[in-house]
């Protein structure tokens, strides 16, 4: 395995793809709860905020059912050199660290959790300092959210909505082959896993009607994507070139962009969407890093000579290593169901396998007019959605909009009802490699609120 170390003059596409030490599955650590954990094993090492009991928040690592305190590590000196110079940045802003202080900083930690690593005995010996049980901890946004952008990357869920409409017989729009298609969304509606979503209220037109409507919407709906998280800017008025792009990108989590659909059809006659999807946003609360993806990257999708990306979003590297090769779900049940003690039914599988477009050439165009990026700003690729209907990665294309109900164990769904308890995940799964996922993205549909300034105008 390569453990030569990262400096500044390395190529980017060197470390993101570089295989060391930190991902060899024969590792064994000391954190008994982390071993061959499906999300959070020795090789994954996710950073995230938190606030333990003392109710004050923190920077940790996520480590099997635990977290690692990096606060307590700093005031403990267990590390050294550029490490401790990366954990120390990490404390104050954990989202702008660049690709060589990451695996700096993962490198070490590596060695304390690692049976037999560099000051491993030490770290184990502090462990009820430096560990905190994750079910007793409260999670905490990763970053601010200064702003969020929604991308169109998943192919066949534009291929899928076209089709649906009748528009264009499902062929993709020309546009479609040229640019990362994207709209500016709403960061502050955007809540951790495990918050409740309630059920919008908003104007909708039934079909054959005359007039809109006020009151909750019927087609409320999920989007499966991966959330991309912003380490590094650029100034206003000022490019990413492509080949630099991957450099911008602190880290991946998961994002369900919720929809509701019958809002969206009566808004969207001449501009985008806008109270169809201001809602809420759902997140995984733990950022998973380029470095822990490594073993997991692909080519970009491949297409047709014809349909070439412009050469401003055509990177060699990007092209040969630039995606991701990650598996996806959705599984839900009902409130009856969780009361009747059954676990939640999978309803969706896909994979990253199916995003036209690349991280980094989402970020290259995103700031491709010199819009400015910031640390801490989100992206989402899109909805995931695969070429079979059981990949279908939003309800909408999963019910054929509203008209052929999917099952969820002995129940049908067209759309997410009251109770209902959705939980995204993701993971990859490689031969020779350990397991890794995302952690936990989900919540629970609440009734819409009614009262005196939001009672629903049924009139007709």
């Amino acid at each position: 395995m390569d453990r030569t170390a990262v400096h500044p003059g390395r190529a980017l596409h060197k470390v993101l793809t570089m295989i060391d030490e930190t991902h060899d599955p024969h590792s064994e650590t000391w954190v008994e709860s982390a071993q061959e954990h499906p999300d959070f094993p020795l090789q994954n090492l996710p950073w995230g905020r938190f606030m333990p009991a003392d109710g004050r928040p923190r920077t940790g690592m996520a480590i099997g059912e635990q977290i690692l305190d990096l606060n307590r590590m700093a005031s403990l000196e267990l590390l050294q050199g550029e490490a401790m110079e990366a954990l120390q940045k990490a404390l104050q802003e954990p989202i702008g660290l660049d690709a060589g202080q990451r695996l700096a900083l993962r490198r070490a930690v590596f060695d304390l959790l690692r049976v037999g690593g560099r000051g491993s005995d030490r770290a184990r010996a502090q462990r009820e300092h430096l560990l905190h049980d994750a079910k007793a901890c409260t999670m905490l946004l990763p970053a601010r959210i200064g702003s969020f952008s929604d991308f169109n990357a998943g192919i066949h869920h534009t291929m899928n909505g076209r089709q649906m409409r009748g528009d264009g017989g499902g062929v993709l729009p020309r546009n479609y082959h040229h640019v990362p298609i994207a709209y500016h969304a709403r960061s502050s509606s955007v809540c951790l896993s495990g918050t409740p979503v309630r059920r919008p209220l908003g104007q909708t037109l039934a079909k054959g009607a005359d007039k809109p409507v006020y009151g909750p919407v019927q087609w409320l709906d999920i989007e499966l994507e991966l959330g991309i998280w912003i380490a590094r800017g650029n100034e206003l008025g000022e490019t990413i070139p492509i080949e630099d792009a991957a450099d911008h990108i602190a880290g991946y989590c998961l994002l369900n962009d919720w929809s509701a659909r019958d809002i969206m059809a009566w808004e969207m006659d001449r501009l985008g969407p806008f109270l169809g999807k201001s809602f809420a946003t759902t997140i995984s609360a733990w950022v998973i890093s380029p470095e822990a993806l490594a073993p997991f990257r692909r080519a970009a999708y491949a297409r047709d000579s014809a349909d070439e990306p412009l050469q401003h979003l055509l990177g060699p590297e990007d092209q040969r290593h630039g995606a991701l090769d990650l598996q996806l779900a959705v599984d839900m049940r009902s409130r009856s169901q969780r009361d009747a003690g059954e676990p939640r039914h999978r309803v969706v599988t896909s994979s990253t396998a199916y995003l036209y477009w690349t991280p980094a050439q989402m970020v290259c165009h995103h700031a491709s007019n010199g819009c400015n990026l910031e640390p801490g700003d989100l992206l989402g690729t899109g909805t995931i959605s695969g070429p079979e209907p059981q990949m279908f990665a939003s309800f909408r294309e999963r019910s054929r909009i509203g008209t052929e109900p999917f099952r969820m164990g002995q129940e049908l769904r067209c759309w997410a009802e009251d109770g209902d308890e959705i939980a995204l995940s993701a993971w990859g799964n490689r031969e020779g490699y350990a397991q890794i996922g995302f952690g936990p993205c989900q919540a629970e549909i609440m009734p819409a609120t009614t009262g005196p300034s939001t009672k629903a105008d049924t009139r007709p």
